[in-house]
C-alpha cells in the first residue's frame, strides 16, 4: 500500500499534491484539526480508525452531502499533518488505481479554509445516493 508523509518531508514521495478537501456537516474552524476515532457516515456501527480526504471538491462536496448530522454540507480545504495512503475502500477494490484521488490518515487534518464553491447534489440526486449506499454489502476497511 503507497502512503504519503507530510508535505514538510523533502524525502516523502508524494501519492497526490492536492489542494485536499474534507465534506463534513460540522461546523468547524481555520486551524482546527479533524481526528480519526468517529462513527462511520455510511456505517454507523463503525467507528472509524482514520481521517478520510480527497483532492476532488465535488467528491468532499458529495461526502459533506450523505454525512451524517444536522448542520449544512460544509467543504474545508485541509492539510495533512502526517503520513497518509490511497483510501483502499474505493482504490483497486472499487475502481482500479485511484480515480477519485481518495486518501485517508491516522494523523490529523488541519483545516485551513472553506471552499463555498462546489456542485449541490439535487434531492433526487442525493437519495439516489442514499439508496445505493444502503445496498452496499461488504465491509469498510478500517
Amino acid at each position: 500500500m503507497q502512503t504519503h508523509k507530510s508535505n514538510r518531508s523533502p524525502q516523502s514521495r508524494t501519492l497526490d499534491d492536492g489542494p485536499f478537501y474534507h465534506g463534513t456537516k460540522a461546523d468547524l474552524q481555520i486551524g482546527d484539526l479533524l481526528t480519526a476515532g468517529f462513527q462511520s457516515n455510511y456505517k454507523p456501527e463503525v467507528t472509524m480508525n482514520h481521517i478520510y480526504f480527497t483532492a476532488l471538491v465535488n467528491g468532499a462536496g458529495l461526502a459533506a452531502e450523505l454525512a451524517s448530522g444536522d448542520g449544512r454540507p460544509r467543504v474545508y480545504l485541509v492539510e495533512p499533518t502526517g503520513e497518509f495512503e490511497n483510501d483502499p475502500n474505493v482504490t483497486d477494490k472499487k475502481f482500479p488505481g485511484n480515480p477519485t484521488r481518495s486518501y485517508r490518515s491516522q494523523e490529523p487534518l488541519k483545516i485551513i479554509g472553506e471552499v463555498t464553491d462546489w456542485t449541490r447534489l439535487t434531492p433526487e440526486q442525493l437519495q439516489e445516493w442514499r439508496d445505493r449506499l444502503a445496498n452496499i454489502k461488504g465491509e469498510i476497511i478500517n
